[in-house]
């Protein structure tokens, strides 16, 4: 079994190589490490081989995980595992209580209902929750996300609610074995973006911006591209990429 060094090593050398390929800066992308079925163990290892961002998609499971690796005292604390901890599955209302505050990002936010929750849960604790808004760009239905005509309305309403950011769009395309069907999408994505960023009399570009601090010209964040279709996700635009079986290998 290939170690998490040389796991991690390679894929982002394969990233470097998709940026270098479209002129691009390989700081401008944000590996997801997408861990669901992954263990805390195995998390420990890849974080100690460089791993600083993970996405988890069951607040159950996710949430075990992290008070697993906070809990681990056989690690010096000045060298303890410490995660950007990202939720990037579907999301019900009722678990908002769970999540706020305990992510850097929240990628699924895709109905009104569920972002009045999360800003109602983030008022009481007192905290601002960055989200994305997800968009289901094949209209598929077994798949969560806006319907791309209603993207508008879900951004505007998301924009006034207190104890929310909105950073940008994450998108699932539909599933295909070659990644170059995906590209269609990921376009579509990126130009829905700047249709919100010119449309938006509410948002400012730093406000679709999720490191507040950047200088960064691309605007808001596009969460797209995973395992089989991240090289053209990143010639199209993604900021960040949710990989998993092409890190941490085929689960079991």
């Amino acid at each position: 079994m290939e170690s998490a060094e040389k796991s991690l090593q390679r894929l982002r050398e394969r990233i470097e190589i998709a940026c270098r390929n479209c002129g691009r800066d390989i700081r401008e992308i944000t590996l997801i490490g997408a861990s669901k079925a992954v263990s805390s163990e195995k998390l420990r290892e890849f974080h100690a081989a460089g791993l600083r961002a993970v996405g988890e998609n069951y607040v159950q499971e996710a949430t075990r995980k992290q008070r697993e690796i906070a809990q681990d005292e056989s690690v010096d604390s000045s060298t303890r595992c410490a995660f950007d901890w990202h939720f990037i599955g579907a999301l019900q209302s009722n678990k908002a209580c769970e999540i706020v505050g305990k992510f850097v990002l929240i990628h699924s936010v895709d109905r009104t209902r569920l972002a009045q929750a999360l800003s109602d849960e983030a008022r009481k604790k007192n905290v601002v929750q960055a989200i994305l808004l997800q968009v289901n760009l094949g209209d598929e239905a077994s798949k969560a996300g806006c319907a791309i005509d209603e993207l508008p309305a879900l951004w505007n309403f998301c924009a006034e609610l207190p104890g929310l950011k909105v950073r940008g769009l994450m998108c699932l395309p539909p599933a295909s074995q070659d990644a170059e069907q995906s590209r269609v999408y990921f376009r579509r994505m990126r130009e829905l973006r700047e249709q919100m960023r010119a449309s938006s009399t509410r948002l400012s570009s730093d406000d679709l911006s999720y490191d507040d601090s950047s200088d960064d010209d691309f605007g808001g964040e596009l969460s797209m591209g995973m395992s089989g279709d991240y090289a053209v996700a990143i010639e199209e635009g993604a900021t960040m990429i949710r990989v998993g079986t092409a890190l941490f290998g085929a689960r079991v």
